[in-house]
């Protein structure tokens, strides 16, 4: 057989060969550009330089986050030093208003109070319906349990009707600070949840600006415009029993010896006692 005619017959064959690998082409290509093979950069990029990378940025990430707490943490500083220089100039006034009426031979009329802390010194029995549907609006649902509360005409009278059941008063800056710290819990989901950080209270206040505790003690201290919303938060206070603070006639008015009823800043004698 000659060579041309060898070429003749192995012509059809190549030319098949020729048409799978046009048709096998595409498929090849494609599957090559989707495969997960590594680029050459990722083959090049040694171990321990990802590693590097990846160190370095979980420290970086981590000095963001200290970096914005300690600035934080300033910010609290300085709000608990301003309060306490608005504390301060207070009681500063409220001296020299009295010693300029003394020195003119008058008598100093202090405003009209507008914070006390009621507690409860009677228990459930023998109470009528009226004070005790009273007691439970005030969230005094237990005895020796406390909580602030705003006077107004209408809390006033609520006062008048469960008189003989509470005992209250006007308390000072010391007692309230006392009292949250000591006493302070959180209703947060119908839960008591102790105060034991400030993002609890942050997470349920601070939409209206209370993100810390001493935010918290100013709102009570002042009576300030979120007093209702930092009261509710405010688990109702469970005092202990007063030791040898109880006097005989304990159901009697305070005026007449007894416990009962208004008793104006002496109330931060008996907290102390049941704190």
């Amino acid at each position: 057989m000659s060579l041309r005619s060898c070429e003749i017959h192995c012509h059809p064959f190549d030319a098949f060969l020729g048409q799978i690998e046009i048709y096998l082409r595409p498929c090849v290509l494609t599957s090559f550009v989707n495969s997960n093979v590594p680029t050459v950069n990722d083959v090049l990029v040694p171990e321990t330089l990802l590693k590097k990378r990846k160190s370095d940025a979980q420290a970086s990430t981590k000095a963001a986050a200290n970096k914005a707490k300690l600035a934080k943490r300033r910010d609290l500083f300085k709000r608990a030093a301003k309060y306490h220089a608005e504390y301060k100039a207070a009681e500063r006034k409220e001296i020299t208003l009295r010693r300029q009426a003394k020195s003119n031979g008058n008598y100093y009329v202090p405003a009209q109070e507008k914070l006390v802390f009621v507690v409860r010194i009677r228990g459930i029995n023998n109470i009528a319906p009226k004070p005790r549907k009273v007691l439970q609006l005030l969230r005094l649902l237990q005895i020796n349990n406390g909580v602030f509360v705003r006077l107004n005409k209408a809390t006033s009278e609520m006062l008048q009707l469960v008189q003989p059941y509470v005992a209250y008063g006007t308390p000072n800056l010391k007692t309230i600070r006392e009292l949250i710290y000591k006493r302070g819990y959180a209703k947060v989901q119908k839960q008591r949840i102790p105060i034991h950080d400030n993002a609890v209270i942050e997470q349920a206040l601070g939409k209206h600006g209370i993100v810390c505790i001493e935010d918290l003690i100013h709102e009570i201290v002042t009576v300030g415009p979120h007093f209702k919303e930092v009261n509710n938060f405010l688990w109702p206070f469970k005092l202990s029993n007063p030791n040898n603070m109880w006097k005989q006639r304990k159901f009697r008015h305070f005026i007449e010896g007894g416990d009962a009823g208004n008793r104006e800043q002496f109330i931060n004698n008996l907290v102390q006692a049941m704190n």
